[in-house]
């Protein structure tokens, strides 16, 4: 048996070995995805640390010869990863352990619930430390002691660095939690556009005729990094025979995209669809479709009526 036949034949365990894991990962990923896209900024550089969290425990997971206490241990893999996310692309606050406190500062009280649920923009002007603790305990609930297992430091740090989270959160003034998106391009506006007429009038064929040579298909959490095929646009279609889909532009968290919402007449988009395009031609779809639960977290503003 050559090496090629030993690894085809192990293909199908390491499936199902993956099923099960995200099966069992499964309740706890819309959370994940919430402490996520709050560290980051975006809902779906959020997703982004999730995936990326999911497959280190994957990986790590497999070396050990006890299992972990799943919960704690996720949300310790996912706290390193956005603040690994923090050091590569955040331009302020960029020393991530300078602001955590020496000594404990006395604990307050809550803040309005309305900012604590606020834009991710909100969440990003504090600095990362004093931003985690708020979301930990504040968003998420987590117990003072949960959150300092989750942040590798102690419960008084927690403390202090939550005091001072909640301090100046209160004080961001209302107007500042609305997302402001840079308005996109004119020809991404258009291709944005374009593809959202095609895709409610149901014309496929025009759709694939959008698609550049080559063009990369991301399903986010399903298939990645494939060509576009005509596989794609068919699921689609056989969906669309039983359920009713309707494709609006927009910015979700200041990227243009396109919101999906299910049915047409809901306010609330069921999932998103990014556009990446090189010219006239779409070069990468990335579908949302399968991790529904980011919807939860964004505040999509459609496009400004031509």
């Amino acid at each position: 048996m050559t090496d090629a036949d030993e690894t085809r034949a192990l293909l199908p365990a390491m499936a199902e070995a993956r099923d099960r894991f995200m099966e069992l990962v499964g309740e706890i990923r819309p959370e994940l995805h919430r402490y996520c896209a709050r560290m980051t900024g975006s809902v779906f550089d959020g997703e982004d640390a999730v995936q990326e969290t999911l497959a280190k425990a994957y990986y790590a997971l497999g070396q050990m010869r006890e299992p972990p206490n799943l919960r704690p241990w996720l949300f310790r893999i996912a706290h390193n990863t956005a603040m690994d996310f923090l050091r590569r692309y955040e331009r302020k606050n960029v020393e991530l352990v300078s602001d955590l406190p020496d000594r404990a500062e006395a604990e307050e009280a809550g803040v309005d619930p309305e900012l604590v649920e606020a834009a991710l923009s909100a969440f990003v002007e504090l600095p990362p430390v004093q931003r985690s603790a708020l979301i930990l305990k504040d968003v998420l609930a987590q117990s003072l002691e949960e959150a300092a297992t989750t942040m590798g430091t102690t419960v008084g740090a927690v403390k202090a660095a939550l005091s001072r989270a909640r301090a100046n959160i209160a004080r961001t003034p209302r107007a500042a939690v609305a997302h402001s998106a840079r308005e996109a391009p004119a020809k991404e506006q258009a291709t944005l556009r374009r593809y959202v007429d095609l895709f409610n009038e149901r014309d496929w064929d025009a759709l694939r005729a959008l698609l550049a040579d080559e063009a990369r298909l991301d399903q986010v959490s399903l298939v990645q990094r494939r060509v576009v095929d005509a596989r794609y646009f068919d699921r689609y279609a056989k969906v669309l025979e039983t359920e009713e889909i309707r494709a609006q532009a927009g910015y979700v968290d200041g990227v243009a995209a396109i919101a999906m919402f299910r049915p047409p007449s809901s306010e609330l988009p069921a999932y998103f669809v990014l556009l990446e395009s090189e010219g006239d031609r779409i070069s990468r779809i990335r579908d949302f479709r399968y991790v529904e639960y980011i919807a939860g977290d964004a505040r999509f503003v459609p496009l400004a009526s031509r």
